[in-house]
C-alpha cells in the first residue's frame, strides 16, 4: 500500500471499473481529472490537481471508442507532461491496434508502430501493458515497456486452472501455431500435454480450415489465447475438439473483445466456458451471456505499479499472483 507521496493515477474514460480496482489495491483514490468532448466529437482534459514532480500514472485501454480512447490517452499524458509531471506511465491494458504490427501486404501501415510514436511524442516515460498480441511491438518504443504479457496474466490463468480442475485431466490446446509459445509455457508449468491447430485463413478475421496436433481424447481441453474478437477460431477449435472426442471444452483468453455475434457464438457453441480477463469491461457481456466468466487482473495491475513507484523488481510477477 502506498502513502500517497509523490504518485497520482488517473483514469480516462474506457475502463474506470478496472481503474478502480487497481487504485483499491494501492490504497489510493483515484486523483481528479475532468474530461469532456465538444458537440464535434473533440476531447478536452483538464487535470484537477497539482501533479508537479509526480509519479503519475495514466489508465486507459483499447475498448469501445478505441480512437477516443488512444487521443484521451494522448492527451491525458501531455497535459501532466507540460503541468511538470516527474514521469508519466501509461497503463494500457488492451494496447490499441495491436494486430496491426507488420507490413503484411503492399502499401499497409504498421499502425501499432505509429501508436507507439504517439504516446512517446505526447510525452509518455513509461508504458505498462497487457499481453501484446505481439511481443515485438515492444521494440516499437524508445521507452521502458512492462508487458505484462505471459509473464503476469500465466499466473492468473495457471492458478485459475490449479482451483477448478483436477490438472491430471486436462490438456492445452493453442487455438494456432503463433499461440503455441504461451500453450507450451502453461503446459509446462502444469506438467499435462499440450496440442495445438493448424488454420488457414481467408481474410484477417476469418478461419477457413483448422488442423488439430496432438492427442486429446477423454481429456478436458482448455484453449489458451491473447485474445477473443468475433470468436470465430475458438468455436471452430471447440467444435474439432469435440469431435476429436475431449471431455469437455473450455477457453481461457486474456482480452474478451467479443464483437459483432460473438456472444451469440460463445452460448450456441460446444464450449462450456469462456473465461477472460478484465482488461475490458465485461459486465454486459456477463449479463448477456452465461458462459462468460471473469478472472479480475487489477490487482495484478496494481501490484506492478506500486512496484514500478519504488524501484522494485517485478521479476516475481512472472510466476506468482498477488494477494
Amino acid at each position: 500500500m502506498l502513502n500517497g507521496s509523490g504518485i497520482k493515477i488517473f483514469s480516462g474514460t474506457s475502463h474506470p471499473e478496472l481503474a478502480e480496482i487497481i487504485a483499491r489495491r494501492i490504497g489510493l483514490p483515484l486523483s481528479k481529472a475532468e474530461i469532456t468532448r465538444s458537440g464535434i466529437g473533440e476531447t478536452s482534459v483538464r487535470i484537477a490537481e497539482s501533479v508537479r514532480e509526480d509519479d503519475v500514472y495514466i489508465i486507459n485501454t483499447g475498448c469501445g471508442a478505441v480512437n477516443t480512447a488512444l487521443m484521451e490517452l494522448c492527451i491525458m499524458i501531455h497535459a501532466c507532461k507540460i503541468a511538470s509531471a516527474k514521469r508519466i506511465t501509461a497503463v494500457i491494458p488492451l494496447f490499441p491496434y495491436s494486430r496491426q504490427d507488420k507490413k503484411d501486404k503492399s502499401r499497409a501501415p504498421i499502425t501499432a508502430k505509429l501508436v507507439a510514436n504517439m504516446i512517446q511524442k505526447a510525452g509518455c516515460d513509461h508504458v505498462i501493458t497487457m499481453d501484446l498480441h505481439a511481443s515485438q511491438i515492444q521494440g516499437f518504443f524508445d521507452v521502458p515497456v512492462d508487458n505484462v504479457s505471459d509473464l503476469y496474466a500465466e499466473p492468473s490463468a495457471i492458478l485459475y486452472i490449479r482451483t477448478h480442475f483436477n490438472v491430471d485431466d486436462i490438456v492445452i490446446v493453442s487455438p494456432d501455431a503463433g499461440g503455441a509459445k504461451r500453450a507450451t509455457s502453461i503446459a509446462d508449468r502444469l506438467g499435462v500435454d499440450f496440442a495445438l491447430f493448424h488454420k488457414e485463413r481467408k481474410k484477417a478475421n476469418e478461419v477457413s480450415r483448422m488442423v488439430l496436433v496432438g492427442h486429446v481424447r477423454d481429456k478436458i481441453a482448455i484453449v489458451v489465447d491473447d485474445m477473443a474478437d468475433t470468436c470465430g477460431t475458438l468455436c471452430q477449435a471447440a467444435q474439432h475438439l469435440a469431435e476429436a472426442g475431449v471431455a469437455k471444452v473450455y477457453a481461457i483468453v486474456t482480452h474478451g473483445i467479443l464483437s459483432g455475434d460473438a456472444l451469440k457464438a460463445v452460448e450456441e457453441s460446444a464450449l462450456e466456458k469462456l473465461i477472460v480477463t478484465n482488461t475490458l469491461p465485461q459486465a454486459e457481456n456477463q449479463a448477456r451471456c452465461s458462459k462468460i466468466e471473469v478472472i479480475d487482473i487489477g490487482v495484478v495491475l496494481g501490484e506492478v505499479i506500486r512496484r514500478s513507484h519504488y524501484g522494485e523488481s517485478v521479476s516475481m510477477l512472472f510466476h506468482e499472483v498477488p494477494y
